[in-house]
């Protein structure tokens, strides 16, 4: 749970640093909060046998729905900043899962991996590295992301088929 935990703070820390309204002091107090929200929030709803047990539970999500996701609101309001100070996009899904932690920026994008942990045994020395290309992705996309406000009405759910990648959203209608 530790390593999943530092791939989100990481992921979010370079994005918040990379909107620029908040001193270095205040990104590192905010990180460090936000990590014990999340510890404390996931303890308990940990499933390494079975990794999609409780992921809603532990989605870090952002969108007009959700402006403004608990566990970031804690972390703000515990390290002195404001919410709109984080700089984080209109849209952003974060998902810690036992060995992976996915994202989606857009209600239409596709989800990505932002960092696996393929074993225990594994260090994660690349995760750096992940999640900084993961990183450059979302802000790339920053302008040509799908938002939610253009979102058509769907006629059916989504589903999530799992055989072809975790979180690959699928829409059965579609062509």
């Amino acid at each position: 749970m530790r390593r999943e935990i530092a791939a989100v703070v990481f992921f979010l820390k370079r994005l918040v640093k990379k909107g620029g309204k908040l001193e270095p002091h205040q990104v590192e107090l905010f990180v460090e909060r936000l990590a014990v929200a999340l510890q404390e929030k996931f303890k308990g709803h940990w499933y390494p046998e079975t990794p999609s047990k409780g992921q809603a539970y532990r989605c870090i999500r952002v969108n007009r729905f959700h402006r403004q996701d608990p566990e970031l609101l804690r972390a703000c309001r515990e390290s002195g900043i404001q919410h709109s100070d984080l700089g984080l996009p209109r849209e952003l899904t974060l998902w810690a899962d036992p060995g992976e932690v996915c994202c989606r920026y857009g209600e239409q994008n596709p989800c990505f991996s932002v960092a696996t942990f393929p074993s225990e045994e594994e260090d994660g020395k690349d995760v750096a590295k992940k999640v900084t290309s993961a990183l450059e992705r979302v802000t790339s996309d920053y302008h040509s992301g799908s938002s939610s406000d253009e979102e058509g009405t769907r006629t059916s759910p989504l589903t999530i088929d799992h055989s072809r990648g975790a979180y690959q959203a699928m829409n059965p209608t579609a062509p």
